[in-house]
């Protein structure tokens, strides 16, 4: 049994709150006679942005600092460089006064780099019995006008390409071409939501058309537990997961078999508001090849004569809470308050390197650096201890903030005094992270999303999300809640809303928020969200990344469930986003 399919992922405008904004300053002259230049950027990394006016300017690192303050949100196309931005710190020199660039909302929209614009030829091969033999993708890229990071989203794709299935057979061929638009980056999940949308899609008309309930399709060629680390079909290694364990407590949290029931009953008395069940059960890689990101730690006294912390991080948040986590990480391993800890982030004077940051790579790399380097902070304090205690290094305990002997927890030393030992000394209590991970990681999970179509006018309403994540050890599980929420919604703004549109020009026709679509806190309903913990093995916190996999998850499970609610009328398929006037085009072909 083989089925094919062309599945198209339109192109996604990132538009975050705050759009592009940088500034430029060249500082007077130094008794050395060399101007410093200062320039300020709303971005995903203020080292590479360093890097790319070196190579521009042709001047050395130490005479260009780059600060990012807080950032409104970024979704990966503000990892890149811009014309705008390249060209400020020239205008600064030329009428030496400091330049500002503001980007507005439609500038936003029709010059940051756009996301998705991929097709997709599929063909799902396998046996009545509901296992699946062999898949194949052919896929067109969209790369825009210049082939930037968009030629690579392939590739990235590639590598999910089977997703949380076995199948024995799959393989993949990929063409990025030019189109006269704005080029393609990377968007919030960046090839890997491609791939479950691709897969996800080919999965539930497989189990149509050998007539089975598409999560007994999926028990049947999931991944097993046994299986990890479990290589791919094209030949990527996933760490570690339960696929099945995530879909059965998705199944129960979710109801689904009361939800099934309800949607015989509706179908049976011909209502005109028809309900439609969607499930994904997706896989992504995050940190993709692993690497490494700055992390210091030191310990002193301040200056209210309490003890704080300082964190130095290579990391560059734009919303994720990193000043938040890593001030976890560091209280919890030194036993010194949370608001004694300070986090100091995103400009290159103060921080002496730092990657992009995306892919969620932040809490695995640069999260466990900032654990190793305050586990040196305390291996050189519970030396310090050791002889103000007279006793071994091996027996000295850090507990609560007090050092003390193991078995005899009554006579402590405080951090102040391990401090003011260390000053006397002429020693600092600080410490550097030096871990680099191997490779990426792999968050996994399950999605279900439930839907009201309306068979008269087309109109979608989703009723309900349901979604179970494994993302590893979760570190602070707010922030990684809250990851998930703005993931489903933007999924959910995917398969239900977002589309970029060019006319036959190259004329853009949504380039504004009147025209483009998207969801607003009406259209999106109170999320149900579990979280799952297979520890990776690739890092020291077991971590894995959770800032994408709501896209990854929600956007095949909601257009799943669009299908699945007019699928008894005929329907195999409809194309993102599914607007009511789409839905009722699909109803009335039939």
């Amino acid at each position: 049994m083989i089925v094919e399919s062309r599945i198209v992922n339109r192109r996604i405008a990132p538009s975050p709150l705050e759009g592009r904004v940088s500034a430029s300053r060249w500082e007077e002259a130094g008794p050395d006679g060399i101007r410093r230049l200062t320039h300020w950027q709303a971005c995903q990394g203020a080292h590479p942005i360093r890097n790319q006016l070196c190579a521009f300017y042709e001047l050395p690192p130490e005479q260009i600092r780059v600060i990012t303050p807080d950032v409104g949100g970024g979704f990966g196309a503000k990892a890149f460089f811009y014309p705008e931005d390249l060209l400020l710190p020239w205008l600064a020199k030329r009428v030496n006064r400091p330049v500002r660039y503001t980007e507005s909302r439609t500038e936003s929209m029709n010059g940051l780099g756009h996301g998705r614009g991929q097709i997709q030829d599929v063909r799902i091969g396998g046996n009545r019995d509901g296992k699946i033999t062999a898949y194949e993708m052919r896929v067109i890229q969209e790369s825009g006008a210049y082939p930037r990071f968009g030629a690579f989203l392939p590739f990235m794709t590639g590598r999910m390409l089977t997703g949380t299935y076995h199948i024995p057979n799959a393989s993949m061929k990929s063409r990025s071409v030019v189109t006269n638009t704005v080029p393609t980056l990377a968007y919030r999940g960046a090839g890997r939501p491609e791939a479950a949308a691709a897969i996800e899609r080919a999965v539930d008309m497989f189990a149509a058309e050998i007539g089975m309930d598409p999560a007994e399709v999926r028990r049947r060629n999931l991944v097993s537990q046994d299986q990890f680390p479990y290589t791919n079909g094209t030949g990527t290694v996933y760490d570690s997961g339960d696929y099945p364990g995530a879909l059965e407590k998705l199944l129960v949290v979710s109801r689904y078999d009361e939800l099934r029931a309800e949607q015989q009953t509706r179908r049976e008395s011909g209502a005109n508001v028809q309900l439609g069940l969607g499930l994904a059960v997706y896989v992504e890689i995050t940190a993709m090849s692993g690497g490494a990101e700055l992390g210091i730690v030191e310990v002193m006294s301040g200056a209210d004569g309490a003890v704080h912390a300082q964190v130095i991080t290579g990391t560059t948040p734009y919303g994720q809470g990193h000043r938040t986590t890593w001030a976890m990480l560091v209280s919890d391993r030194l036993g010194i308050p949370f608001e004694n800890i300070t986090v100091v982030h995103g400009d290159t004077d103060l921080v002496r390197s730092g990657e992009i940051t995306g892919g969620s790579r932040s809490v695995q790399i640069g999260g466990t650096n900032v654990w190793r380097a305050a586990g040196v902070v305390v291996d050189k304090a519970r030396q310090i201890a050791a002889r103000l205690l007279e006793a071994s290094v091996e027996d000295i305990v850090l507990e609560d903030g007090r050092f003390h002997v193991a078995g005899t927890p009554s006579v402590t030393r405080s951090w102040t005094d391990v401090i003011a030992t260390a000053m006397a000394m002429g020693e600092r209590l600080d410490g550097e992270g030096d871990f680099t991970q191997a490779s990426g990681t792999f968050p996994s999970g399950a999605h279900l999303a439930v839907v009201e179509v309306d068979i008269e006018t087309g109109k979608v309403n989703l009723r309900e999300m349901f979604a179970v994540d494994d993302a590893g050890c979760i570190v602070n599980t707010l922030l990684a809640e809250g990851q998930v929420h703005g993931g489903l919604a933007q999924g959910i703004g995917q398969a239900l809303y977002e589309e970029f549109i060019y006319d036959a020009d190259g004329n853009p026709l949504t380039g504004n928020f009147a025209d483009y679509g998207f969801p607003s806190a009406a259209e999106v309903p109170s999320f149900v969200t579990i979280h799952m913990e297979s520890p990776s093995p690739m890092n020291d916190l077991g971590a894995k990344g959770i800032g994408e996999s709501g896209t990854i998850g929600a956007t095949p499970a909601v257009q799943n469930a669009v299908v699945d609610a007019v699928s008894y009328l005929g329907v195999r398929h409809i194309d993102m986003p599914c607007t009511a006037e789409r839905v009722w085009q699909a109803v009335h072909s039939c």
